[in-house]
């Protein structure tokens, strides 16, 4: 694994040894931001939420691709984790790395409003548990109006359901993982 583009473009990022840990493949980190400039034009001055942030490698992509504030949070930190984001010493943003579990992470007042959330949680959660993520996420109003929430998960698993008020704009496939992109519906934005 490596870092793409960016500041920090082409270091090579510290891999998990823990068959549990499933980092998101460059590939996939690849179409992610493509996608995510594709909508944002520029990612500088944007907050970034890396939720089940693992080895930290997406965090670190958003990171050396100019974004202004990456929280990442991972129930199980390791020095792995802390080591990707240290690779990026030029980016101007910042970082903060938060020993937390998703949700309670999501339910503190650590939590902001973010431009981007993204979530790559471990396949065997249940689609009950996004639901309920994104539940959080849309009552404490975590999330920008025009900003997107992106879910890895397998792409054979079943779907699972937004919440009132939010929806699924797109789907794209990598593999054995997909990222399903999406926000505010557009009957509750002004």
């Amino acid at each position: 694994m490596r870092i793409i583009a960016g500041s920090a473009k082409g270091k090579k990022l510290y891999s998990p040894e823990d068959e549990r840990v499933r980092p998101t493949s460059d590939r996939a980190r690849e179409g992610l931001f493509s996608s995510l400039e594709s909508s944002y034009g520029n990612l500088s001055d944007l907050l970034f939420l890396d939720l089940f942030a693992g080895s930290g490698a997406v965090g670190v992509e958003a990171l050396s691709r100019g974004v202004d504030l990456v929280h990442a949070v991972e129930d199980e930190v390791n020095e792995l984790t802390s080591s990707n984001f240290e690779l990026v010493t030029h980016a101007s943003g910042k970082y903060k790395v938060f020993k937390n579990r998703a949700k309670r992470f999501l339910e503190s007042e650590a939590a902001l409003k973010y431009d981007i959330i993204f979530m790559d949680p471990p396949y065997d959660i249940s689609n009950e548990e996004i639901t309920e993520l994104l539940t959080i996420i849309k009552e404490r109003n975590l999330i920008q109006k025009r900003g997107i929430i992106t879910i890895e998960r397998r792409s054979k698993s079943a779907p699972f359901a937004w919440p009132d008020g939010m929806e699924c704009e797109k789907i794209r496939s990598y593999g054995q993982g997909s990222i399903f992109y999406g926000g505010y519906s557009a009957s509750v934005l002004p």
